[in-house]
């Protein structure tokens, strides 16, 4: 029988995370984010450059800044959400922020070569 929980007892905070866990996480929360797509472009957000960077503290927190290809993008509203759920479910994220920022712009040249390629933009 499992032993029951006393709940006077101090609770430990959980560990904080090394380089190398930081590094497994980031990995891990961009395969999450190349599950996104874009709903107007055949790419995924974090390939399409919409994604500016990953961060994750050693407390396991996932801030993600990103932004839109437009202010007047469709999925304006529901991508951020979107990001910030898939984050959230990465195994290990302790907590997950989208930053959704205008500057600096998106550009097509913020979309790698090889990809503009398949996307017929070269």
């Amino acid at each position: 029988m499992p032993e029951k929980i006393d709940p006077t007892l101090p609770v430990e905070p959980p560990q904080r995370l090394n380089a190398i866990q930081i590094s497994v996480l980031e990995s891990e929360v961009i395969e999450a984010l190349r599950q996104i797509f874009d709903p107007e472009i055949p790419c995924n957000i974090y390939d399409l450059g919409l994604i500016y960077e990953v961060d994750i503290s050693p407390e396991a927190a996932a801030v993600v800044t990103m932004t839109l290809t437009s202010p007047a993008c469709p999925v304006a509203e529901s991508l951020p959400v979107d990001v910030e759920n898939a984050v959230a479910g990465v195994p290990g994220v302790r907590s997950s922020k989208v930053d959704l920022v205008w500057d600096p712009p998106f550009t097509i040249d913020r979309i790698p070569e090889h990809i503009r390629l398949d996307l017929g933009l070269l």
